[in-house]
């Protein structure tokens, strides 16, 4: 099988490499079958998407809907740079998918609006599918409901031109959707399980996720949460897009 590429930009090496822990889990890959770019360290090398399997964007502190005067110069160059790369993954309808993060990068590149409407404490959510994703080809292997972990500041508002809705949550109406066939974005972690999460506390604490005032709240939540399905979805990204 050709590897997976897992575009991060994380500075925090705990969390980035919790993050890469995570999807290698989810997707049941070996660390040779995820090729890992960190975008925050160094400009993106070149790359030919005909050498992978599929591409991955996970999450970040950055945020796609910031002012531009208040990006800094890496994430102005990280987001120039996954741009470029969006230009072939959509004219060649080539396999990716955008976790929270990547949700935000992608509805931005293709115009659709992302702002802070609906943002979302950290936490367990429960995320329903939409008749789409109901038969989609990944999203089909979960049940019609489900949890799974978000926290983040910015969301998907208005959907993309042509994108298909697949699933949708209570506090924030754009959960997944998809564009074409395979390329996909979803809100929700997929490679997140309840450690990796508190890791993500842990490391950002202090970065607006939560109040402060509400931590003990927001670890109750996830100790009484059953986050086991995100993973099928990432499982099913890996064995529907895998190739030789």
């Amino acid at each position: 099988m050709k590897p997976f590429l897992l575009l991060a930009t994380r500075s925090e090496d705990e969390a980035a490499d919790d993050e890469y822990a995570g999807f290698l889990a989810a997707g049941g890959l070996f660390p040779e079958q995820l090729h890992r770019v960190r975008l925050e360290a160094a400009p993106m090398p070149p790359i030919t998407l005909a050498d992978y399997s599929g591409v991955i964007v996970g999450g970040s502190p950055f945020n796609a809907s910031d002012p531009d005067e208040t990006k800094s110069a890496v994430q102005h160059r990280v987001e120039s740079e996954l741009a470029g790369l969006l230009d072939n993954v959509v004219a060649e309808d080539f396999p990716f998918l955008g976790a929270c993060y990547g949700i935000g990068l992608l509805t931005s590149y293709l115009d659709g609006v992302v702002d802070d409407t609906w943002s979302e404490v950290a936490g367990p959510i429960v995320v329903s599918l939409t008749a789409a994703g109901v038969a989609d080809q990944l999203f089909g292997r979960v049940p019609p409901t489900f949890q799974a972990f978000v926290g983040h500041k910015e969301a998907c508002t208005v959907l993309p031109t042509g994108a298909e809705l697949l699933a949708t949550g209570e506090d924030c109406p754009v959960q997944a959707f998809r564009i074409g066939r395979n390329v996909y974005a979803t809100q929700f972690h997929p490679e997140l399980t309840q450690a990796g999460i508190l890791t993500r506390l842990r490391v950002y604490h202090d970065n607006g996720y939560f109040e402060p005032d509400a931590y003990d709240e927001v670890i109750a939540a996830i100790d009484a949460s059953m986050v086991t399905e995100p993973a099928t979805i990432m499982k099913a990204f890996v064995e529907r897009f895998g190739t030789a």
